[in-house]
């Protein structure tokens, strides 16, 4: 959906009508945008003023627009999001050269209009500076301590990976859709490693939690969202907005809830989460007097609400893409399931099993890549003036990896546009290791859970693969798919 027909769907004929006088107005008493203020500037499309080159993009894809671009600007190229300047970086090289062999420069966080408005920098996803570096090794520290890639957390992905095989095997072989009940799953992990209990799948206070963080990345994903962030001005006339902020609001609220009862029963000799280790360092500092510290309250509900978003949406999304793909593709389930009898079983899957099951690992990090379930990363921004590819970049410029353009980049895949979990595999079928793979993102910024999403994702799909088959609903199987 491009920005015109947002426009169209937000105002009525007369508001329109002002709009469009506004921006002639604006155009006028403007002075012409240049994608190159100086020469040295990366390239690009010229911009309009006021729209900048939003007309040039895909408001519901604007990652497959970006990939266009390059292919005309080469891998470090302007685009103007109405009058914000983003330099925009496609390519394994050059996206690997800016985070990890720049990753100082390029390592701080942009914010977004409408995440600004909550977050105000607060938590470890949206905060820079000390604040970041301080927040992000604790929560490194922590995590690991309440189980994150240790066995305690095998044993809690095993235990709910349990409770979702039981809720598939209530649908009796009949089609459903598995969005819910993935995203409670993976959801008790975070759960269990933040609050310190993992909760049921029928209890409403859990769900609507889940739910809700579901929908709001629905939301902040939209073409009106996405509007809104670079023209924030006209959000009074957009529905999904309202929507946004009064879930907003409820999590925020559910979240000082659950802090609350925990405080109540908090014994520090004995954290049962990150929530609790959390209080409890704020209780210590409180005790040495610190006058400055880092672990407020707005710090501990943006950075339980970042783990939680960041520890269900990703993996869950990758679950799903697994299984539609397993089912799309049932020569490949075939050789997955026919790994999994061989070297497993009927046994419980362990995670140790992963190095004999190199076809799995393949088939996983496969699904990964094609799925590619966020192409573009979180905005970063230069934290000083810097010259990349011969190209000048000012300090607090918007940057955006194209990670989609990495893990589709077609001098390091053999069949990039294909699903195809040979790229990962070696002429003995052994699991071989690609550079070039980066969903996690890459440097200073990269995801804080990786290492729980690889064993989450190992785990769920080869313990699913062993009890079941997945299929395309009749509808589908009448169906070309492309």
């Amino acid at each position: 959906m491009g920005i015109v027909e947002v426009f169209l769907q937000v105002f009525s004929s007369a508001s329109l009508l002002g709009a469009l006088v506004v921006l002639l107005l604006v155009y006028i008493i403007s002075s012409s945008f240049s994608s190159q203020e100086n020469g040295k500037d990366p390239p690009g499309p010229k911009p309009l003023p006021v729209l900048g080159n939003m007309l040039q993009l895909d408001l519901g894809r604007p990652h497959q627009s970006l990939m266009q671009l390059s292919k005309k600007y080469g891998s470090v190229f302007t685009v103007y999001l109405g009058a914000k300047k983003v330099v925009v970086l496609t390519g394994y090289k050059t996206v690997k050269e800016a985070l990890v062999n720049h990753g100082e420069v390029f390592g701080d966080r942009d914010q977004i209009e409408i995440v600004n408005e909550f977050i105000k920098g607060h938590g470890v996803l949206w905060s820079n500076g000390d604040a970041w570096k301080d927040l992000r090794r604790f929560a490194l520290t922590n995590l690991r301590d309440f189980g994150m890639g240790k066995k305690a957390c095998e044993d809690k992905i095993l235990e709910e990976c349990h409770f979702l095989m039981e809720v598939f095997k209530k649908f009796k072989g009949k089609p459903f859709d598995t969005t819910q009940p993935v995203n409670y799953a993976v959801s008790n992990i975070i759960c269990s490693m933040v609050y310190g209990s993992r909760f049921k799948y029928d209890d409403p206070e859990f769900t609507s939690l889940v739910d809700r963080v579901n929908r709001n990345m629905q939301l902040l994903g939209s073409p009106t969202i996405r509007v809104y962030n670079q023209f924030p001005w006209i959000g009074k006339w957009f529905g999904n907005l309202k929507e946004f902020k009064m879930l907003v609001e409820a999590t925020k609220s559910h979240n000082f809830g659950l802090f609350s009862r925990l405080k109540k029963t908090l014994n520090p000799q004995m954290c049962r989460g990150f929530v609790d280790a959390y209080l409890v360092r704020q209780q210590n500092l409180e005790k040495s007097e610190v006058t400055t510290s880092h672990f407020t309250d707005e710090n501990l509900l943006v950075t339980v609400m970042n783990l939680f978003i960041a520890g269900t949406e990703t993996t869950a999304t990758t679950l799903r893409w697994a299984i539609m793909l397993m089912a799309k593709y049932p020569k490949i389930q075939d050789q997955v399931q026919e790994e999994i009898s061989r070297v497993i079983g009927s046994r419980r899957v362990q995670v140790e099993d992963r190095k004999n099951l190199p076809f799995i690992d393949a088939v996983i990090h496969e699904i990964q890549r094609f799925a590619s379930i966020a192409p573009l990363a979180v905005p970063h921004k230069t934290s000083e003036d810097v010259t990349f590819q011969g190209y000048f970049i000012k300090k607090g410029t918007t940057v955006y990896p194209h990670l989609m353009s990495v893990l589709y980049d077609e001098s390091e895949w053999e069949k990039p546009n294909t699903f195809y979990p040979g790229h990962f595999l070696d002429k003995d079928g052994k699991f071989v290791k690609r550079d070039a793979f980066m969903p996690f993102s890459a440097g200073r910024r990269m995801c804080l859970g990786e290492s729980l999403a690889r064993m989450e994702l190992f785990i769920f799909f080869t313990s699913l693969l062993q009890h079941f088959r997945f299929t395309p609903p009749p509808e589908f199987q009448r169906m070309t798919w492309t």
